[in-house]
């Protein structure tokens, strides 16, 4: 959003954070935490988007940038990717990003997604990965 969220809105936010979407409680965010040191690094999950009028579900990660370029991310994506496939069952996932957000890009690509269109709405234009489970 543009601006400073109200406490309505920054309330709303929190809310999601904590208990994920209300329709679809399976999916949300969760910490990412490095392994050999505890700290906490970012967050990754799934998220539910309609796009082009169609559900979607995304494996979203968010590294914090004193660990990019670390592999982090790629493991993380690998993570959320296979517990959507196998323990969600889910048939489809995307990933939803800036187009200069080359190396979000390349995770995409590592993880057996391809490029499948660029979309715009309004908060802006998106690159949309894609992958079914094999």
């Amino acid at each position: 959003p543009d601006g400073t969220l109200t406490y309505a809105e920054t309330q709303e936010e929190l809310e999601w954070y904590l208990h994920g979407h209300p329709e679809y409680p399976e999916l949300g965010l969760w910490a990412t935490i490095e392994k050999a040191t505890n700290q906490f690094i970012g967050r990754c999950g799934l998220l539910p988007w309609t796009i082009d009028g169609r559900f979607e579900v995304e494996v979203a990660y968010m590294i914090a940038q004193t660990h990019w370029r670390q592999g982090f991310g790629t493991e993380a994506a690998q993570a959320i990717l296979d517990y959507g496939f196998t323990q969600l069952g889910l048939s489809r996932l995307i990933c939803r990003m800036l187009p200069e957000n080359l190396p979000s890009s390349k995770v995409a690509t590592k993880i057996g997604m391809h490029f499948e269109k660029e979309i715009s709405d309004e908060t802006g234009t998106f690159w949309i990965y894609a992958r079914n489970k094999l």
